[in-house]
């Protein structure tokens, strides 16, 4: 899939998602967009992605359509995960209706990314809730053919965002990305709940590359704008990361849904 495809194909599709959740408020709260999760890619509205070999194969294990692409939840985690979600079952947070995440491939459809740079997460929500989200992603040497475990991840978080505001339908989570991974990878993003009981998990497949000619042609353009602009006094430290109101971009007066999207 070209990236010119894939945002067509989502600029398409979030609409209905988000048309979806509210025709069905009791399975209606959220999944990443943008670095795309499995569960958006591979659900009936995940446009091109949805037709790839990877998500093709995660339906057929699966035995259904992932229709709800944004109910990946588990009350009463309380903070432990490691505990409570099997290893080799992280992508579908151990539940039965979406055992077709955890299948060990190479081929998902996957966002590009470059190491140390600017990452805003956009998370997709029908129904605002207080809580934080917490950002992993898969250590050095990560094998995508191999079930993903816990021991994949580092303990700690590389970005945590406690109660960002839901603006047009989606929260924007900023981090910074580490600097030292290459190739493929997964985005695990853990979201605990403080106003309701429940944890939702989701594994979004990017790819790091170092070349500026095989990132995106937007973020191309993104890199080539940064470095022509002189960059501001710092003054005083600030923290790292910050967490922010933000939106989607909805398909209004035309306007396509800006999402990261590529594949090997």
């Amino acid at each position: 899939m070209t990236r010119t495809r894939a945002r067509r194909a989502l600029a398409v599709a979030v609409p209905p998602l988000l048309a979806l959740g509210a025709a069905t408020p009791a399975a209606a709260h959220g999944a990443p967009t943008d670095p795309v999760s499995r569960v958006v890619a591979c659900s009936p509205e995940g446009g091109s992605a949805a037709g790839s070999a990877a998500c093709r194969a995660a339906v057929a294990a699966n035995g259904t359509p992932f229709l709800a692409w944004d109910n990946l939840r588990i009350a009463n985690v309380n903070g432990q995960d490691r505990r409570i979600v099997p290893d080799g079952q992280l992508c579908s947070g151990g539940l039965p209706a979406y055992r077709g995440l955890d299948l060990p491939r190479s081929d998902w459809p996957s966002t590009r990314l470059r190491p140390g740079s600017g990452l805003t997460l956009r998370y997709v929500s029908t129904i605002p809730h207080t809580g934080t989200f917490r950002l992993y992603l898969t250590r050095r040497g990560y094998d995508p053919i191999r079930p993903l475990t816990w021991s994949d991840l580092p303990e700690r978080p590389f970005a945590e965002v406690r109660d960002p505001a839901l603006t047009d339908g989606a929260y924007r989570i900023r981090a910074t990305l580490p600097t030292d991974r290459t190739g493929r990878h997964v985005l695990y993003t853990v979201w605990q709940n403080s106003s309701t009981p429940d944890t939702y998990y989701s594994c979004s497949d990017v790819e790091f590359v170092t070349k500026e000619k095989d990132l995106p042609v937007q973020d191309r353009a993104e890199e080539t704008a940064k470095a022509a602009v002189p960059a501001p006094d710092p003054g005083p430290s600030a923290p790292l990361l910050a967490g922010g109101a933000a939106a989607v971009l909805l398909l209004i007066g035309g306007a396509a849904v800006a999402v990261r999207l590529g594949r090997r």
